[in-house]
């Protein structure tokens, strides 16, 4: 048989294949099989497709914009048609679309400045521009704004499933009185049941699906809830909305200082920007921007419609969640069984945006107390430990907390702002002297979202501890 390799003579204590032409073929191309240029220590075997298989690993753009989406879409999006209330449609619209814009700008410098110190985390590109202690006060902004989220999460699925002081739950409509009162209980069993095991997977990719899910989820809301406002007020059975500021009471112009912040609070996503980047398949910083973008545009969508159709529904009435306020007849046919796929369908979405939430808090815990220690992903009993840990404390947040609105306007004033505007801004000004420069128009709307992000920190803190002493 004819074959490049000859056998050593049968003199040798063993039996080695030698290439008959000292040629060493590799992915097509000819190498010549030297000491110096042949270690087969630095073959890389992902690049074998035809031995080892092709490398199929990282998520498309598709999974990456799910999951950057499902960041950003969660419980904030219930807090907006109180915040309509309080704004007005046309300044609660222009300042939607005014959020959505500063937060892709600021994505898509720390996705460039990133790249440019190759840091794979949010507090590993803070420290490359800022310093050691600013890393851990980022790292630790970011546990308290997602420990933040993840207790509104569970305060929602239980508002919804057992009720609240006010509002009816939906096991009560369904099964009358029981157990399902309890509100605590439903929402342990749904954090056991449910979010616990989601939260045991250790790669952002693996929750692409789920990602997915969540946001048609979303979409199916708000699609609902417009089309019933859509239907009211063709009908005529909506009053006319208020389109400006209400300066009338001592009430509004303090609710207007803590709701600015609620509004900010809405697009932080930045935290989990680095881990969809790393995950990200043929990964670029423009494709990477692309992501952004389309996510952009679907939230805005999102948050404009859901704003409007939650405000036009219900009025001075809107809660601050709005999801309470589907428990009575909204006066159109077939009104309680949407009530219920309006409230059921969201709660699902919550539980699937859970654990995308979950991942960052977790990774950066890790990071802040196991610094220099093994990824996650390669110690599973750590990755379980954390995880369990974690859940307990922010159900245990969830029976002390009392609305949502009490979390957001504080998150919002403080941690949500430093994520989403402060931290990209001092890093777009602080590294543009170090390599990469920033342009004109750039310098100014990173100085612009930084001063705008320490007014709204600023007046946020104001008002909530007026708020609480008055």
């Amino acid at each position: 048989m004819d074959t490049n390799y000859t056998p050593l003579s049968k003199n040798s204590s063993f039996v080695e294949l030698q290439l008959k032409d000292d040629v060493f073929i590799q992915n097509g191309y000819s190498k010549s099989n030297t000491d110096d240029d042949l270690d087969v220590f630095d073959i890389d075997f992902d690049k074998l497709p035809l031995i080892f298989g092709e490398n199929k690993s990282g998520s498309g753009i598709y999974g990456a914009v799910f999951n950057l989406t499902t960041t950003i879409i969660g419980a904030g999006i219930m807090a907006l048609p109180a915040a309509m209330k309080v704004l007005g449609l046309v300044l609660g619209i222009v300042l939607i679309f005014l959020m959505a814009i500063f937060s892709e700008i600021s994505v898509e410098l720390l996705v460039r400045f990133s790249v440019h110190c190759k840091a794979s985390s949010y507090g590993e590109v803070v420290q490359a521009a800022l310093g050691k202690t600013a890393k851990v006060i980022s790292e630790i902004c970011i546990i308290v704004n997602n420990a933040g989220v993840l207790v509104v999460y569970l305060i929602i699925i239980g508002d919804v499933l057992s009720g609240s002081l006010r509002h009816i739950g939906v096991f009560d409509q369904w099964l009358g009185h029981g157990f399902w009162d309890h509100r605590k209980l439903v929402i342990l069993i749904m954090l056991v049941m449910f979010l616990a095991p989601l939260c045991a997977l250790d790669k952002i990719d693996s929750l692409s699906f789920t990602s997915g899910a969540s946001v048609a989820l979303a979409i199916i809301f708000v699609l609902v809830a417009f089309t019933i406002a859509f239907i009211k007020l063709v009908e005529g059975k909506i009053e006319a909305p208020r389109m400006t500021l209400d300066f009338g009471s001592e009430k509004a112009i303090l609710d207007l200082l803590v709701v600015i912040p609620i509004m900010s609070n809405a697009y932080v996503c930045h935290f989990n920007v680095q881990p969809i980047y790393n995950e990200l398949e043929a990964r670029s910083p423009q494709k990477m921007n692309r992501v952004g973008r389309i996510t952009s545009v679907i939230c805005v969508l999102v948050y404009a419609s859901t704003a409007i159709a939650g405000y036009l529904l219900f009025g001075n009435d809107t809660e601050s969640d709005v999801l309470t306020n589907f428990d009575k007849d909204l006066g159109i046919r077939f009104s309680t069984p949407l009530n219920y796929i309006v409230r059921v369908g969201y709660v699902f979405h919550l539980v699937l945006v859970f654990p995308v939430i979950h991942f960052s808090l977790r990774q950066t815990v890790d990071a802040l107390l196991f610094k220099g220690s093994v990824p996650l992903t390669e110690n599973r009993k750590r990755c379980l430990a954390l995880t369990v840990v974690l859940l307990g404390l922010i159900y245990l947040g969830s029976t002390m907390i009392p609305n949502i609105w009490t979390a957001f306007k504080f998150t919002g004033a403080t941690t949500a702002v430093s994520l989403g505007f402060t931290f990209p801004s001092l890093i777009a000004l602080r590294l543009s002297k170090e390599g990469i420069g920033l342009s004109h128009k750039e310098k100014i709307l990173s100085w612009f979202m930084l001063v705008l992000a320490i007014v709204v920190s600023i007046v946020g803190v104001v008002g909530n501890i007026y708020s609480i002493t008055s």
